[in-house]
């Protein structure tokens, strides 16, 4: 062999590895794309009906708009505001889970905004966020669809309050990630996510939550409160 084709070699070699890394880093490799999306990418994927390719393009896409995106801090005086509103929602649910839902809906689209994510369109903030929050961004699409059904009557209260559970995770997210998350300590929030997710769901009955509003699914699983609140008038 040559030592021209050698070389030849060599420097092919080295631009793929090359662009094997930046592809990861960016986020554009399969394996890296959907390490990243997690269930967001199962759901982009079931979406395409199965195409994992145009799966993977439009993720790639939501990536080269937002990716770059860091998010603001929050003043201690937003916090605190926002930490109370969303203590009021969950009070206001026991007597009115419908008005509770849209509230919470609309607290999340303004917690987001607060954080920097776009805040001028429903579609493009869930876009964004899916990017930074991929474990955490199916519970504000639940949680705005719910609030939509409900004020045509067509969601039951377990429904309203399961949909409230899980807006909290991104809720909580967004309370307290702060602007070096995700250059701090290398990791991204899907990485995070899991060193919380043990103590969310095997937190005691009664016990406090952080900012000691107590675990959302305890106050709000309350018997009666179904059958008190239902406005569904029997549909699913």
């Amino acid at each position: 062999m040559s030592t021209g084709l050698i070389i030849t070699l060599i420097v092919a070699a080295v631009v793929v590895l090359a662009i094997a890394l930046f592809l990861a880093r960016r986020g554009g490799g399969p394996h890296s794309v959907k390490r990243r999306f997690g269930p967001e990418y199962e759901r982009t994927v079931a979406q395409h009906n199965g195409d994992t390719k145009a799966a993977e393009r439009e993720l790639r896409e939501r990536l080269q708009r937002h990716g770059e995106l860091r998010a603001k801090p929050l003043t201690p005086q937003e916090r605190e505001e926002y930490a109370a509103q969303w203590a009021a929602v969950q009070e206001r649910f026991v007597d009115a889970p419908v008005e509770a839902v849209v509230s919470a809906d609309r607290l999340l689209s303004r917690l987001a905004e607060a954080r920097g994510f776009p805040g001028d369109g429903y579609d493009e903030q869930v876009s964004a966020l899916s990017v930074h929050h991929p474990r955490r961004v199916q519970g504000y699409r639940e949680v705005h669809a719910v609030a939509v059904l409900a004020r045509e009557g067509q969601a039951d209260t377990e429904r309203l309050r399961e949909a409230l559970v899980h807006a909290r995770a991104l809720y909580e997210d967004l309370m307290e990630q702060s602007t070096d998350d995700s250059r701090g300590d290398g990791r991204h929030e899907h990485d995070r996510a899991h060193d919380h997710d043990h103590d969310r769901e095997h937190a005691h009955a009664g016990g406090s939550g952080p900012r000691g509003h107590g675990r959302l699914s305890e106050r709000l699983h309350l018997p009666g409160a179904v059958r008190r609140h239902d406005t569904s008038g029997g549909r699913a």
